[in-house]
């Protein structure tokens, strides 16, 4: 289990972490979303022991990463910025790897550049951006450690791609229990993959929470009324958002699904139906209510 205790991270006059306290299960995907300046980075670098914390502390079962190369063994790194041996090929920067990991799989790792259409003895600074992100995970992957920190991997990855990389963090974390934590500023990337999202603005967390939890108390509802207006006993309901397009409401509604059902049959409409929310939906949701609006901090928009 990772740790952060009242992190904070400074650069002279600019705090690029503020205070920050977060845990990260094991087994678990951790996605940390923000936009540029957000922070991600910094905190994937204080958790990888590359800045030392100027307040706080980040730990790994109760060590501190910082100039501590037993834990460090535990963890890999994927930089945004990548970084190889210069004229190395694919197979050369395993054996570099290896030296320092003692798990790593050779074998494996050969089977899956072959697999991913990477040849083992091309020049890597030949390759294209999609193409070195791609070895940087595999290179990960098969150093065998309990976790993974992830800075932007999937920018510069196709779609496909995108899914293969995932398929690959799903088969480790069943098979050998691997935490991935990935950072990224885009939220639609870690939609299908991520069990816990938190949330950096301004270097601290504004939100930090299980996604089933969220999908638990956030519900969409999609209904057409009898009548034109609202009936009155959706007062009883925490509606956060209503949305009418001719005769057809959609409301963001938070609380039980039950007493949601329930009010809804008695109100007797046309018809109406429950429909999952996406993460964006959920995320906007839960930062309007805190006064923010997530469509400005990660969407752009």
């Amino acid at each position: 289990m990772i740790e952060a205790k009242n992190l904070t991270k400074r650069f002279g006059s600019i705090t690029a972490l503020d205070d920050i306290t977060a845990t990260i299960r094991d087994r678990e995907v951790f996605g940390l979303i923000g936009t540029n300046g957000a922070g991600k980075s910094t905190f994937l670098r204080c958790a990888a022991g590359i800045y030392r914390p100027d307040g706080g502390s980040i730990a790994i079962d109760g060590q501190e990463v910082f100039e501590n190369q037993q834990v460090k063994r535990r963890f890999f790194f994927i930089s945004d910025e990548q970084f190889f041996l210069s004229n190395a090929t694919p197979m050369e920067m395993g054996r570099f790897y290896q030296a320092y990991y003692g798990g790593f799989d050779q074998e494996r790792f050969r089977k899956l550049l072959s697999e991913f259409g990477l040849e083992e003895s091309r020049k890597i600074n030949t390759f294209s951006k999609g193409m070195k992100k791609q070895l940087s995970v595999l290179l990960g992957i098969c150093a065998g450690t309990d976790y993974i920190f992830c800075d932007e991997t999937f920018d510069g990855l196709d779609p496909v791609m995108r899914q293969a990389v995932k398929s690959l963090f799903a088969q480790e974390m069943e098979e050998r229990g691997l935490t991935p934590v990935i950072a990224s500023h885009n939220l639609r990337e870690l939609e299908d993959i991520c069990d816990h999202v938190g949330l950096l603005h301004r270097g601290g967390i504004l939100l930090s929470r299980d996604l089933d939890e969220l999908k638990l108390g956030v519900h969409k509802v999609q209904c057409v009324f009898r009548q034109t207006e609202a009936p009155d006993a959706l007062a009883a309901l925490d509606v956060v958002s209503r949305d009418v397009r001719g005769r057809l409401n959609t409301m963001i509604i938070k609380g039980d699904e039950g007493e949601i059902r329930a009010v809804m049959n008695s109100v007797d409409p046309v018809f109406y139906e429950l429909i999952p929310l996406s993460l964006e939906e959920i995320f906007i949701t839960e930062t309007e209510v805190a006064g923010y609006d997530i469509k400005k901090l990660i969407l752009g928009e």
